[in-house]
């Protein structure tokens, strides 16, 4: 049985590691200007003159780019969690 303060000292354990966890994701997914196409894609998108169409197909890649970092990271976070619950009990 654990006591009083190994229990807070394990909570507090806890809470910094999923703190770590989030600011690593948070700095692995935040950009203030990202620029998705290929040299081809702005060329021909550009020509047209239509910079709407030229923004949501940039922001199209960027989210298409972004699903399977959130897919591993979902998936790394449960096999994170279920390593440590096993450990505890």
């Amino acid at each position: 049985m654990l006591t009083k303060e190994q229990r807070a000292e394990n909570i507090e354990h806890r809470f910094i590691s999923q703190k770590r966890i989030f600011y690593i994701l948070f700095s692995i997914f935040y950009s203030l200007n990202s620029i998705a196409q290929c040299a081809m894609c702005r060329a021909s998108l550009e020509s047209e003159g239509n910079k709407a169409k030229v923004e949501a197909v940039n922001d199209g890649i960027v989210l298409l780019m972004a699903v399977p970092y959130i897919i591993v990271g979902v998936i790394g976070f449960a096999i994170y969690r279920m390593y440590f619950k096993k450990k505890s009990a």
